[in-house]
Parts: structure tokens; C-alpha cells; sequence
């Protein structure tokens, strides 16, 4: 399976859900998954004083690439703050987070799988 088939449409059309974890802050907004593989396109918003501290370090068995389209937040592990305009290009394996966002951060996601 694949990704639905979507033409343009309003991103606002799509609700904020919790992420795993159920953190109050810490939403997503799916514009396009495929359960199977669990890809996803999404909206990341971690309201200010978010903390991903309880989910650990993250790591995927899937390519993920994040541009941060506005706020900022700082990967604890790193001990680094990434701010809007930034991108990030992530290979399967690759450690990241946690991650705790002050001011609150609002990312674009894009998850897939090479054949």
C-alpha cells in the first residue's frame, strides 16, 4: 500500500491529534499516511514548554526529512537549538531527541521507504 492520493486541499481541513506518548503539547496533523508501512506526511506542533523527555531518543527504521517552518526547539541529547527555515534529512538508524521547544515549534514532515 501507498500513500492515499490527494489534489490540493486546506491543511487546516485536517485536525491536530496527540502524537504517541499523549503529550497535550505535543500534535500532529496527518495529511497523508500509509498504515502498512507507517510513512506518513504531517504538521508536527509542540505547544511552548513541550518536552519529549518520557519518549527517549527516537530512532526509525524509515528516511524522515523536517524543515521547521516556524518556533524552535532543542534536541536535548545534542544540546543544540534548531530554528525556523532549518532542515533536517534523516536516514533509517539515525538517533535524535528528545526534544523540548520554549517558544513552541511548528515542523513539515515527510516519512518514507526506499525500495
Amino acid at each position: 500500500m501507498a500513500k492515499p492520493e490527494h489534489e490540493f486541499f486546506p491543511v487546516t481541513d485536517v485536525d491536530y491529534t496527540l502524537c504517541p506518548g499523549d503529550d497535550p503539547k505535543i500534535k500532529e496533523r496527518i495529511l497523508a499516511a500509509d498504515p502498512e508501512s507507517r510513512v506518513a506526511t504531517r504538521i508536527l506542533r509542540y505547544e511552548p514548554g513541550a518536552d519529549s523527555t518520557p519518549n527517549g531518543v527516537q530512532v526509525h527504521d524509515f528516511w524522515e526529512e523536517v524543515y521547521i517552518l516556524e518556533g524552535s526547539f532543542t534536541d536535548l541529547e545534542l544540546g543544540k537549538t534548531f530554528t525556523a527555515g532549518m532542515y533536517a534529512c534523516r536516514p533509517p538508524g539515525m538517533r535524535h531527541g528528545p526534544w523540548r521547544s520554549d517558544e513552541g515549534v511548528t515542523t513539515f514532515e515527510v516519512r518514507y521507504r526506499v525500495q
